[in-house]
């Protein structure tokens, strides 16, 4: 009998967390979802997994069994795979590095030049994630490498370097009677509805409605979107507004969207992630050198 890895994946992270909604936000799927994969695998196994209640999910007799084995059969999976990979990188000299939309946007530019003279004959193939998973392929290792925004849910089980920090603004309809001030207090957004990320990835989408700074109170949820021009068409069709990056203003400047400063917020940083089990690998080393050199040479210009 053969059982798909996902299906383990999704077993872990229930039986790690006891609670199916937390388990969920950390695999970035809708719980009905993940409901649905768990009544699969038990189906495949012909035995019951979870007991449910009011508490939680409760591993059974043979879920107890199965959880004792299940990280260590999907580590060595993983290391399995990333090896893979990584072998097939160094052979066609790519490196693969996952983004999200405004991501590391003046940045990658000089981050990548500076790989490709510290590794003559090598490319970055940078390829683009949805807001759908905030770790754009590193998660479930499509990546060698990601730039990204940080926090994201799962970041204390990857390494991750900081490399800089910009204020979060706010996107409007440019018709907004908000879009002609100069700055604007985050407490006057409370009541805006605002595009959100999908429920499912949870602390993620909690950042960007920075639902900290709300004094307790609930966003209101205009529209949900997982990639740019969606994100962009919702909020200049008047659905919402939307916290952004300073440099989303210059990276996604279009008609009918006003960005403004916006006090109230913390500021969002920007990382470079990759697996502990890449972290051998002189490649990925050799990029990660790259964006720590960048953020050097950033701090010196600043100071």
């Amino acid at each position: 009998m053969d059982v798909d890895t996902r299906l383990l994946r999704y077993f872990a992270a229930v039986a790690g967390e006891g609670n199916l909604t937390r388990a969920a936000e950390r695999l970035y799927v809708s719980q009905p979802a993940l409901t649905k994969q768990i009544k699969q695998l038990e189906n495949l196994l012909g035995v019951r997994l979870f007991t449910r209640s009011r508490a939680g999910m409760a591993l059974t007799e043979p879920g107890r069994a199965l959880a004792e084995r299940v990280p260590a059969l999907l580590a060595d999976w993983d290391r399995t795979l990333q090896e893979t990979r990584a072998a097939a990188g160094r052979a066609a000299r790519v490196l693969r590095v996952g983004f999200l939309a405004s991501a590391a946007n003046e940045a990658t530019q000089q981050i990548i030049a500076a790989f490709g003279r510290r590794r003559p004959g090598w490319r970055v193939d940078m390829r683009q994630g949805s807001w759908g998973d905030p770790t754009a392929g590193l998660a479930d290792g499509g990546v060698d490498a990601a730039l990204l925004r940080l926090p994201f849910p799962g970041q204390d089980a990857l390494l991750v370097e900081k490399l800089f920090t910009e204020p979060r603004w706010v996107a409007l309809p440019s018709a907004h009677p908000l879009a002609d001030r100069d700055r604007i207090a985050f407490r006057e957004l409370w009541d805006e509805p605002f595009v959100a990320a999908p429920p499912e990835t949870g602390e993620w989408r909690d950042y960007w409605l920075a639902t900290d700074a709300r004094d307790g109170r609930a966003p209101l949820i205009g529209a949900v979107t997982d990639q740019p021009d969606d994100w962009l068409n919702a909020i200049a069709n008047g659905y919402g507004v939307a916290l952004a990056p300073e440099s989303t203003a210059r990276f996604y400047a279009r008609p009918g969207i006003t960005y403004r400063p916006v006090t109230g917020v913390a500021p969002s940083q920007v990382g470079v992630a990759w697996s502990p089990a890449a972290d051998g690998d002189a490649a990925v080393r050799d990029f990660v050198r790259c964006c720590v050199d960048y953020r050097a040479s950033r701090d010196t210009a600043g100071s």
